[in-house]
């Protein structure tokens, strides 16, 4: 049967499932330049409006995941596993759980992306560091978790060559937001890894993809199946973004911070909170996941307590070191921002809540994120958090600190920051920072 690709469009578009053929067909074309970008743009939209099937998104990730090469992790021993995050704002436990999980002897392999839009990204974050190389061959990469069970490198022209393409194409479409195409363009890049093993934190919030609780919860069981399908061992953590995580959002900033939790340093605020707790306790959690996965721990609370004593020793700021002179960085040598702004508090009462998203759109004013993939960042600009949801404020208390090298920036940021945030007269309750566990 000659297969066409408006008759596989048309049928998507009346809410049809497609054969595994019709699948193959279009991603093998497309990837090869027969089938033209119009097309597949409408093919995506058409599955943005009538989704897929769980058997067409598992097909989808296979022919994404077969479009390309998968890395060959046979002559690295132990269990695999990686941790993969939807983002948010001030997002880096990758930094710290990696070197972490890695020195207690479990390989971590990372094929990690760069920031888009207000999240940030991991390999956006190493580079902040002097001389990180984060384009190593495959060959390479594979050597170096063999040798330091860690390596964090970005996506080869070699792996999921049609998921790089069509994630182009899906965010100049406003097709971005589809569960299927969301959850194959995901899995695909973490089973060509070669993993194990996956700990999905999949964030809910003013700050998350997905707002509601109810769809971060749809998004974790599509991975979660997609895994199962490929026999992999996973367990999805559906994550609280309605605030920033930790002290700073911003590249060498959030460097800055990890290393002091490695360091084992506390950064206490007005109220007498750790601004770093919150990162150190979602980076346990998703440390103890991925070590329970791997067969070292027999419990959550085994697993989480091994992690704790792995980073109060300094084991895994020693193994973050090792890894950072394994790939050319150096640590001591990362620049800071030459200017700083404070935003402060117009009235008393209660922080009640943060426009998380907005707050990350400010980093893109100055610069630490991007709007468009090929803008360039200056690696040093952030922002600093002071104060939590529910904190007590009194006029003229410091909320943010906006960091920066270009001034006009820095004060186009600081007066949008001034409404990305909420002071009420009742202390708000406090919400938990992981919400439920998906097994």
């Amino acid at each position: 049967m000659t297969l066409i690709p408006a008759e596989i469009i048309k049928k998507k578009r009346n809410g049809l499932s497609l054969s595994t053929e019709e699948i193959r067909f279009l991603i093998e074309n497309y990837t090869s330049g027969q089938i033209p970008d119009y097309q597949m743009a409408a093919f995506l939209m058409a599955v943005y409006f009538k989704g897929m099937t769980t058997e067409e998104t598992a097909e989808l990730t296979r022919c994404m995941l077969h479009s390309g090469t998968t890395v060959d992790l046979s002559s690295v021993s132990g269990f695999k596993v990686d941790k993969h995050s939807t983002g948010g704002v001030g997002d880096k436990t990758s930094l710290i759980l990696g070197p972490l999980v890695a020195s207690l002897g479990v390989p971590v392999p990372m094929i990690s992306g760069r920031g888009l839009g207000h999240t940030g990204g991991t390999l956006d974050k190493l580079e902040s560091i002097p001389g990180f190389n984060i384009n190593l061959p495959l060959a390479d990469f594979v050597k170096k978790v063999r040798e330091h069970q860690i390596c964090f490198i970005g996506q080869t022209k070699e792996i999921c060559p049609a998921d790089k393409k069509m994630y182009a194409l899906r965010d100049v479409t406003a097709t971005v937001e589809s569960l299927p195409l969301i959850s194959a363009s995901i899995m695909s890049k973490k089973l060509a890894e070669g993993i194990d093993g996956l700990v999905l934190d999949v964030k809910f919030g003013s700050g998350a993809f997905m707002k509601k609780v109810e769809d971060a919860e749809a998004l974790a069981q599509s991975l979660i199946a997609i895994a199962k399908t490929y026999h992999k061992k996973v367990v999805g953590l559906l994550t609280n973004m309605d605030q920033p995580l930790g002290r700073f959002a911003g590249n060498s900033l959030e460097i800055e911070e990890c290393i002091a939790i490695m360091k084992g340093e506390c950064h206490f605020n007005s109220q007498g909170l750790d601004l770093y707790a919150d990162t150190r306790e979602l980076s346990l959690w998703l440390s103890a996941h991925m070590i329970l996965l791997s067969g070292l721990a027999s419990s959550e609370d085994q697993a989480y307590q091994i992690c704790k004593q792995a980073l109060d020793s300094g084991k895994a700021y020693q193994k973050f070191l090792e890894m950072c002179r394994a790939q050319g960085g150096n640590p001591n040598q990362i620049s800071k921002a030459s200017l700083r702004k404070d935003v402060l508090a117009e009235s008393a009462g209660f922080v009640s809540s943060f426009q998380t998203e907005n707050i990350g759109l400010a980093g893109i004013i100055l610069r630490a994120g991007r709007e468009k993939i090929s803008d360039s960042l200056d690696l040093t600009s952030g922002i600093e958090f002071h104060l939590k949801i529910g904190d007590k404020v009194s006029v003229g208390d410091t909320i943010f600190t906006v960091h920066g090298n270009e001034k006009e920036r820095l004060e186009k940021a600081a007066l949008w920051l001034k409404s990305q945030f909420t002071i009420s007269l009742q202390k708000p309750v406090g919400t938990s920072l992981i919400l439920k566990t998906l097994r």
